[in-house]
């Protein structure tokens, strides 16, 4: 599963699920620099992955933002002279129903989750196709392929992003570039600890497995796809979910 010497980014790495698969690919041998809005909690990330002897990078940047990310993509690659592995994890949330649904909650969930990716893409495509290699690993989400009452927006994002990992892999497959997207399900993460213990077990029962996952799972999914062994594999979604979609 090595990915010894491989240069890695991952975007909203600064906790959670972004956080696990930093620290997961440093202990698989890469390099790995950290984006995130906030610049403190990414460099302690950082630091966490210089314990494991792999070198690191903590950025500051929106990725919503196409100078953002040009100056990002930029910056990785002055300082490690390549990209080799593009995650894009970073994502929020702004829920609500449809009716009740501000313009801007759409346009900000739309912006951070899809363009972002989008941005982060095509700055990386730059130099992946100069290589005639590379890997792209979207974090997407089981709503993305069921929906969700509550989350147009956010379900639309990520829908939007299982076929951007999909064209992504058609036009540049001849390039020696895999894309591909890891959907999680419901994930043991800050966000669903803070959830009373009633509707967290009531989202286990939903489950066939009968839990949560954890952020390690999903990080041990975009090892596997960031590593040697999956090279034939591109185009696809993997779903992270103990059942609950299949």
């Amino acid at each position: 599963m090595s990915v010894s010497g491989k240069i890695a980014l991952v975007t909203g790495a600064a906790q959670g699920i972004g956080r696990n698969i930093a620290l997961a690919l440093a202990n698989d041998g890469a390099n790995v620099a950290i984006c995130d809005v906030n610049l403190d909690a990414a460099q302690t990330t950082a630091v966490d992955i210089e314990t494991t002897g792999r070198k690191s990078l903590a950025l500051k940047a929106n990725v919503a933002s196409s100078a953002d990310v040009t100056a990002m993509i930029d910056t990785v690659v002055e300082k490690f002279g390549k990209i080799d592995i593009l995650v894009n994890n970073a994502g929020i949330t702004r829920d609500g129903l449809i009716l009740r649904m501000k313009d801007d909650d759409w346009d900000l969930v739309l912006s951070i989750n899809l363009k972002g990716a989008f941005l982060c893409t095509r700055a990386s495509l730059k130099y992946m196709t100069k290589q005639r290699s590379g890997t792209i690993i979207n974090i997407a989400s089981i709503v993305g392929a069921m929906g969700n009452a509550g989350q147009a927006n956010y379900v639309a994002s990520k829908a939007g992003l299982i076929g951007l990992t999909k064209t992504t892999a058609r036009e540049y497959a001849n390039r020696g570039i895999t894309a591909n997207a890891v959907a999680p399900g419901f994930i043991d993460t800050a966000m669903t600890k803070a959830l009373p213990e009633n509707i967290r077990q009531d989202l286990a029962k939903q489950i066939p497995l009968g839990k949560l996952g954890t952020p390690e799972d999903v990080a041990n999914a975009v090892r596997f796809l960031a590593s040697p062994w999956a090279s034939y594999i591109t185009g696809q979604v993997i779903h992270v979910n103990g059942g609950m979609y299949m």
